[in-house]
């Protein structure tokens, strides 16, 4: 007997990309103005949301569940994995190539900057996301989300 198993539209289909918004933004950002980088971080942001909603609501529909936890505990993962850490880390590996080739012209600059901060970007998820896992594992929820019981 075989069970169906059900798609996680945040995780399993492409919906999924525009959580990397922020990571195209901030290698883009010496070359774009900041309102577009900062509509990434919006983009992002908003998939943070709406899987956290999406998870919360699935929860309340259980017997016990507990959808405040779960909204907590999956924007506090998705805030950390999707956002904050991978565009900081996207951020510095921009800056330190850019300080590295600074006597290129300025077209060329720009082009092996943002190539490298998207080149860089399926090299860090992973790890990210590992470390987030852990975080979250040994840190937050033992010692945080414990006291939530919603």
């Amino acid at each position: 007997m075989s069970e169906e198993k059900k798609v996680d539209i945040y995780r399993d289909t492409p919906l999924r990309y525009l959580g990397y918004a922020n990571e195209v933004g901030e290698s883009f950002r010496n070359v774009l103005h900041r309102n577009w980088v900062r509509f990434s971080y919006l983009v992002s942001g908003s998939y943070v949301v709406a899987d956290a909603a999406s998870k919360s609501s699935a929860e309340r529909d259980k017997e016990n569940g507990k959808p405040v936890r779960t909204f907590v505990d999956v924007l506090i993962w998705q805030g950390l994995a999707s956002v904050a850490i991978p565009g900081f880390t996207i951020n510095r590996i921009c800056w330190l190539v850019g300080t590295q080739v600074h006597r290129l012209p300025a077209n060329r600059r720009a082009l092996v900057v943002t190539s490298t901060g998207l080149l860089s970007i399926p090299f860090i998820i992973k790890p990210i996301d590992k470390g987030v896992d852990i975080l979250m594992d040994e840190v937050v929820r033992p010692r945080i989300l414990k006291y939530i019981d919603a």
